[in-house]
């Protein structure tokens, strides 16, 4: 009775001290060439102000876009979308002061690696411009070993501004079971599905299933409610949005709804697209001439409602997040060099400006830690 009583005691303090907190790392992922942007930034963002503060740059590091943080948030893993030149890097973190100490780099076997992604065996990334993916076990002092397994397609489709005359593998993403990873293949239409095994070494993907979206929109980013129940999948070239079911390495379509009005007929350009922490509300943003996000309600059933588009009040918004209170959601503009900071109403979904900027030379991917 005494040992439950304590354990009792240690568990509501420790729920305590998490609703306390209010000081979080936000690691901001960039492009260094051509910008304004010295390499990767973190910040400390107070979830009770909005409040921000630069504590760490790590430079010289050459097109830090995207970042992912290992499960244990010991490491950092960035992609170097620097051409036929690429690289991935890996980076020891001091969550503390935000220091990141470089590992090492490996070559990420594919031009302009645009996504990664990490567990606790392996990183995984894709790259956009060579059409694959890479898969990178982890060493025990969280550097990275060479590829034990690429996988290269092959296809194409038919976008008539030429950006799928080849594959473009544009997100790697665990499915909330973890048993699986979906790929993104922009350039071909399509959505892989592939079998996960850990310490398979080159057979760690395993290809699942194959799923074909619409011809000509360009399937970008993934993202899945917390209960894994549902998953959205939001197209580049007509800012749609694709609702599915997903079970057991399956995606059953359910919806397909635009965030743009009826007389747009400027590019469009869809970036990213999240759920908030609770499952009630989807968000996604486009770029082009749009610059815009749009806010859903998810019904119970997985579909979508829409509530509302707003301006990103910037030019070219890349990643976004939602803050860890779910109080706010951060904008990174590629081409205005900051970062928007809305206020998110966590009863009705909708966003309004909270004044609080960051000013980051091009920012492309933002992790809150």
């Amino acid at each position: 009775m005494k040992k439950n009583i304590i354990i009792f005691l240690m568990s509501l303090l420790s729920t305590i001290a998490f609703a306390q907190k209010t000081n979080y790392n936000l690691l901001v992922g960039t492009y260094t060439k051509p910008g304004k942007s010295e390499g990767i930034y973190i910040y400390n963002f107070n979830t009770a102000t909005a409040a921000s503060n630069l504590k760490q740059i790590a430079k010289g590091i050459a097109n830090p876009s995207y970042l992912a943080v290992s499960p244990d948030n010991n490491f950092v893993y960035a992609v170097n979308e620097t051409g036929n030149t690429s690289t991935v890097s890996a980076f020891s973190y001091d969550q503390k002061t935000g220091l990141l100490s470089f590992l090492n780099k490996v070559d990420s076997h594919g031009a302009d690696p645009c996504f990664v992604t990490v567990d606790n065996k392996n990183v995984i990334v894709a790259n956009y411009s060579g059409g694959s993916l890479a898969v990178f076990p982890r060493n025990a002092d969280g550097s990275l070993s060479e590829a034990s397994q690429v996988i290269q397609h092959t296809g194409k489709s038919i976008d008539p501004k030429g950006r799928q005359k080849s594959a473009h593998v544009h997100m790697v993403k665990f499915t909330p079971d973890k048993k699986h990873l979906v790929v993104n293949d922009l350039g071909e239409d399509h959505i892989y599905i592939y079998n996960y095994n850990p310490t398979g070494k080159d057979k760690t993907l395993t290809e699942k299933k194959v799923l074909k979206t619409n011809a000509g929109t360009g399937p970008r980013h993934i993202t899945f409610t917390p209960n894994g129940k549902f998953a959205y999948l939001v197209h580049e070239f007509n800012g749609s949005i694709t609702a599915f079911s997903y079970s057991n390495g399956n995606l059953i379509k359910l919806q397909e709804i635009g965030t743009t009005p009826k007389n747009f007929s400027g590019s469009v350009d869809a970036a990213d697209v999240h759920v908030s922490a609770d499952g009630k509300f989807l968000y996604e943003t486009n770029r082009g001439d749009a610059n815009s996000i749009s806010a859903f309600s998810i019904l119970p059933t997985g579909k979508l409602k829409f509530i509302e588009t707003v301006s990103t009040l910037g030019k070219g918004p890349r990643n976004f997040t939602i803050d860890p209170s779910g109080k706010y959601l951060l904008i990174g503009h590629q081409y205005t060099n900051n970062i928007i900071v809305f206020n998110r109403n966590k009863t009705t979904g909708k966003l309004t400006d909270s004044g609080k900027r960051i000013e980051v030379g091009s920012p492309v991917c933002l992790v809150f830690n």
